[in-house]
């Protein structure tokens, strides 16, 4: 039997979200939503008929506030999610959250774009992508219930806990190894009883403050089972109190037995290293700012983050309680080289949803250098290698640039023409011009940036079943190149701005390697909410890719 639904979007999003809310409606529905009448200049509100239950589409719809029919109406699972960052934001304790949630009819609806709800939120992390885009695009595709959603470039996990939210499960890799202690983090965290959690919440808090007051009668033990080299790297960067404080901390987090928790502890440390460090907080580049001892409080600080996560997420479970959840593996890994962790899922993909590393834009691995010291993920004279081989790098060697570039020249012919060309123009225009070490290393950097690419999008089409959709958001990038320079690489006269259209550039590349590419979706680019918004891109897109049969 068909029922008339009546569906409001959210009222605050951007022209290429209601693209993808009446796109995903469809998918769901299979039928065309129609616009009522509306006095305002946007229409909110559309109509669709369906066989479905109003539940199928709360529950699932990412864009939508509200849905109704003559006999019921429902807030959409989603909004329900966002709305639990509103009751956190006061000096509400984590134990008086429960008296809010799960919310009646009396819900703080969102006003504005909400993309740190539940675990979402708790750390900060570069070049991170939309929660509700995940959601969308899931429908988009058509998932089965249960059915597969891969990431193989999985960064802090976004797509992976939306697989978890919505019954599926989630697949995913990372060559960051913080990354992958995130997203396993953001994950397991989703499946934890809430009183666990504020139990082990007021027992730390307890802990650290007693052994607070009994400072001096620490010794270091946790910072003193560091590897020596990253014992020294660590001192160059830390207040001998500072590392003092963390030890205090990080210890009394060990004795957490529950590993999912231990891990959220460890995850909410990571997150303030940086801001108890003398590196300067809004720099991608190792760059010192030493600050007095008297201003940095680690304690405090780590008490104040862990308050705030742990209230983001109580409210969370909260909320979410008795909704079924899907499964998860993550593990590190290469997107060049899925054979070693994903073999296992090959051809039985349904959906990709990831967003690889922009082209030599942002130093992904370095900018957590502190953090992959400290928690034991990656030892100091480990970081190099492990940098130059991610996909995206943007630091190079003299000797290996040339390795890069000759490789290029060897295995042109496997990359489409407009690839080839940006990449020997740039090269053209600074071979004989005076230009600092990045510019001079930018074609290569580029040649190797979209080898690799060609890589990841070989593997995407080995675990996807024919006919399956990939999402790939990407934004582009641009350089400058040729002109005279000072030391240091600033340009001061001549020069030619190159724009790098990496969106359309990877849709060459992966119709290359057998993918049709059925859409290019353009993303206005959001004002970034994080320390890096200064670095944030010009421009995004969504390519959507279909494994051919």
């Amino acid at each position: 039997m068909n029922t008339v639904f009546r569906c409001k979007i959210k009222p605050y999003i951007q022209p290429f979200e209601k693209k993808l809310a009446l796109a995903e409606l469809f998918s769901l529905t299979n039928s065309q939503p129609q616009p009522l009448p509306s006095l305002d200049l946007e229409v909110n509100e559309f109509e669709i008929v369906s066989s479905l239950e109003i539940k199928d589409l709360t529950d699932r719809l990412a864009y939508w506030e509200l849905i109704s029919s003559e006999k019921e109406s429902g807030f959409t699972t989603q909004i329900l999610h966002e709305a639990t960052v509103s009751i956190t934001r006061n000096g509400i304790t984590p134990e008086e959250l429960r008296k809010f949630v799960p919310f009646g009819w009396n819900v703080p609806l969102p006003n504005r774009r909400c993309l740190r709800y539940g675990t979402h939120g708790i750390h900060e992390y570069r070049g991170k992508f939309f929660p509700q885009l995940v959601r969308a695009l899931i429908n988009i595709a058509g998932v089965p219930n249960g059915g597969i959603i891969a990431d193989p470039m999985s960064g802090s996990g976004t797509t992976l806990v939306e697989a978890v939210l919505g019954n599926y499960q989630g697949i995913g890799i990372d060559m960051n190894p913080l990354s992958v202690l995130m997203a396993q983090t953001k994950c397991s965290l989703m499946f934890i009883n809430p009183e666990e959690l504020i139990c082990s919440y007021d027992n730390i808090i307890k802990k650290i403050k007693e052994a607070s007051v009994k400072q001096e009668q620490h010794n270091f033990d946790y910072f003193s089972s560091l590897p020596d080299l990253d014992q020294q790297y660590l001192k160059r960067w830390f207040a001998e109190s500072v590392i003092l404080a963390l030890d205090i901390i990080v210890k009394v987090i060990c004795e957490e037995s529950n590993v999912s928790i231990q891990n959220f502890f460890k995850v909410v440390l990571s997150n303030i290293i940086r801001s108890v460090s003398w590196q300067k907080e809004d720099d991608l580049r190792v760059r010192k700012e030493k600050k007095e001892e008297s201003d940095i409080n680690p304690v405090e600080m780590f008490l104040e983050e862990l308050k705030r996560s742990t209230k983001s997420v109580l409210a969370f479970l909260w909320q979410n309680q008795n909704l079924p959840l899907g499964k998860y593996f993550i593990t590190e890994g290469d997107a060049r080289d899925i054979t070693q962790s994903l073999g296992n899922w090959f051809g039985k993909v349904d959906v990709i949803i990831t967003s690889p590393p922009y082209a030599a834009a942002l130093p992904y691995l370095d900018t957590d250098r502190l953090s992959l010291c400290y928690l034991k993920l990656l030892s100091r004279p480990e970081h190099r290698k492990r940098d130059q081989e991610m996909i995206g790098n943007r630091e190079i060697t003299n000797k290996n640039r040339k390795i890069h570039w000759d490789l290029f020249l060897k295995n042109k012919s496997i990359l489409p023409a407009s690839v080839v060309e940006i990449i020997q123009k740039i090269e053209r225009l600074n071979a004989d011009a005076d230009v600092g070490f990045r510019r001079k290393n930018m074609s290569s950097l580029l040649a190797k940036y979209f080898l690799d690419m060609r890589l990841a999008f070989l593997g995407m089409q080995q675990m996807l079943k024919p006919n399956s959709m990939s999402y790939v958001v990407i934004g582009n990038n641009y350089t400058v190149a040729g002109g005279e320079t000072v030391a240091g690489g600033e340009t001061v006269a001549g020069g030619e701005k190159v724009d790098i259209e990496t969106a359309f550039l990877l849709k060459d590349i992966a119709e290359m390697t057998g993918f049709a590419s059925e859409e290019v979706i353009s993303m206005e680019m959001l004002v970034s909410r994080d320390i890096f918004k200064k670095n944030a891109g010009a421009s995004e897109h969504i390519l959507c890719l279909r494994r051919l049969p």
